[in-house]
């Protein structure tokens, strides 16, 4: 377990402390999200979050992180995601929507990419037989993309209250690292630990009242890591039992998502366009402060987590 503490801490502090700076410089060259009837805050707040948490878990990444693939994996999507992220961000600088085409074919490429890179779901072991299937490689390739697109813009409609994705990608790190970490993986705790550490450092800046948002560079940039890390950690030749954990782990933004899209086609509303629909919203709605109602979606974030190591206890007693 030490050998998880020094890519936590480097990262922890790589992140907390360039924030300060990327709030400075965001102020200068008026990098702010601007308020608007659709968004809770109502002062101008920095955007350039998400480069101190890419820089931070990539640094920490090439430090700890010995498999080639996955470095460049994490650095070259992070730089696609980020990069599309930022035009983004730049156009809410300007009180303006980037059209969805390009950042669905930046995630496009970044799920194809990460399949070249072999970080992808390769098959599925019957709960009967205990026996291995592969995927056909374009089943492969569909249910690679769809994870990993669908976990990008998951963590991207989550960010809407302060704290609230940074803080969830911390539970549910946690959560895959202990997973990984009981299963005897190497490189997969690792991942989760300067995931935990990234976004901790975050959020000491990001909890309410926020001094800086993480944009969609950094809310995409945190889904496409919890993707890989839940690829290579138990989704690469998925068994049932895994695949419940993953959706445990990552229970807020899965099911935050399911519930939103839902409604939206009920609505017949595009599925792409923001709303205030997210739990987050409909907290508030009901009279809670923001602060309680991301306190009280960390709770249920832990109450999955719990669940999550639940099940991997009674499957090991029972193994």
């Amino acid at each position: 377990m030490k050998s998880y503490l020094l890519p936590f801490i480097f990262a922890f502090f790589s992140v907390l402390i360039l924030v300060p700076i990327l709030r400075i410089i965001a102020f200068r060259y008026h990098f702010v999200d601007i308020p608007n009837q659709r968004k809770i805050h109502r002062e101008p707040i920095p955007l350039l979050g998400g480069i101190a948490i890419f820089i931070g878990y990539i640094l920490s990444s090439w430090i700890w992180i010995k498999p080639l693939n996955l470095r460049l994996a994490i650095f070259i999507a992070g730089l696609l995601i980020v990069g599309i992220g930022l035009l983004d961000d730049y156009y809410k600088t300007r009180n303006k929507d980037l059209s969805a085409f390009p950042k669905f074919l930046i995630h496009f490429l970044i799920g194809l990419l990460l399949f070249a890179l072999d970080i992808r779901i390769e098959g599925i072991t019957s709960p009967l037989q205990d026996q291995f299937i592969p995927f056909p490689p374009g089943l492969s390739l569909f249910v690679t993309l769809l994870w990993v697109i669908g976990l990008m813009n998951m963590m991207n409609f989550l960010d809407g209250a302060d704290g609230l994705a940074s803080g969830i990608t911390l539970i549910s790190s946690m959560t895959l690292f202990l997973i990984a970490f009981v299963k005897g993986q190497e490189v997969t705790p690792l991942l989760s630990a300067i995931l935990m550490g990234s976004s901790l450092g975050f959020l000491r800046h990001n909890f309410y009242p926020a001094k800086i948002f993480m944009g969609d560079a950094g809310s995409a940039f945190l889904g496409m890591v919890l993707a890989i890390i839940s690829i290579e950690g138990a989704l690469k030749s998925a068994t049932l039992i895994s695949i419940v954990m993953v959706i445990l782990a990552l229970g807020v933004p899965i099911f935050d998502t399911i519930l939103v899209l839902f409604k939206r086609i009920r609505q017949s509303k595009p599925l792409y366009i923001a709303d205030q629909n997210h739990a987050h919203h409909r907290l508030i709605r009901m009279g809670y402060t923001q602060k309680q109602a991301v306190t009280l979606i960390y709770v249920i974030g832990i109450l999955f987590s719990m669940i999550a190591i639940l099940v991997l206890y009674l499957y090991y007693q029972k193994v």
